[in-house]
């Protein structure tokens, strides 16, 4: 393995590929999409689709292997390139709590596929909302952090195309407002905009961050 530890685009496209198959399978499986728990609909969703919801716990479990992986090479590879202030250190805070809080909820999701758990509705209920929170606004604030750590350093060490580096500091920005969802439950539908959008882009900047730099031109940065 190169200096620059593992292709940080494949693992991208792992990572990427593994969370939207463990939608795409289920809903194929369940024929309707994962319920939001703002609804009424979902204790019967948990009873009658049990080997689904597991699908998704298990896939989405698997994603967050590549994503801690990839959070680690960036951070290592953007030190390599004469980044050391927080900006890497950023990127591996980000990407190692993006991974834990979708493992977090891929586990609670297995939990809730589970016959005996689904049969008491109270507890369907309240997994179901842990479920969402670290899947969702958890998972996604998370994210936001890993994709400033690497676009900040990008911006400014000029590693990164300077329009693509400002398009993941947009993309963080509304990571981070989606912790607005918590008390103001209609801004969650920022969350699907931040994830698919940070997903997208980190692919992008895992092909186009480079492994090394000229010796004149490595310089501490932010």
């Amino acid at each position: 393995m190169s200096r620059g530890g593992p292709p940080l685009g494949v693992l991208g496209v792992v990572f990427t590929a593994l969370f939207l198959a463990g939608i795409a399978v289920s809903t194929i499986m369940a024929g309707t999409t994962f319920p939001s728990p703002y609804g009424d609909g979902a204790p019967a969703y948990f009873r009658a689709n049990q080997s689904a919801v597991m699908v998704t716990g298990f896939l989405q479990f698997a994603a967050s292997v590549p994503l801690a992986i990839y959070a680690a090479t960036a951070s290592a590879r953007l030190r390599n390139l004469g980044v050391r202030a927080p900006g890497a250190v950023i990127a591996l805070t980000g990407g190692t709590l993006a991974s834990a809080m979708l493992a977090i909820s891929a586990l609670v999701s297995w939990t809730l596929s589970r016959p005996e758990v689904a049969a008491e509705t109270g507890v369907v209920h309240a997994l179901h909302f842990l479920a969402f929170a670290t899947g969702g606004v958890g998972h996604v604030v998370f994210l936001g952090l890993l994709v400033a750590g690497v676009a900040v350093p990008g911006w400014l060490a000029r590693l990164l195309p300077r329009p693509f580096a400002l398009g993941g500091l947009v993309i963080a920005v509304v990571a981070e407002l989606t912790t607005l969802a918590i008390p103001l439950t209609g801004l969650a539908v920022l969350l699907p905009v931040a994830r698919f959008c940070g997903l997208a882009w980190l692919v992008a900047a895992g092909f186009l961050l480079p492994r090394t730099r000229p010796r004149n031109s490595v310089k501490e940065t932010p």
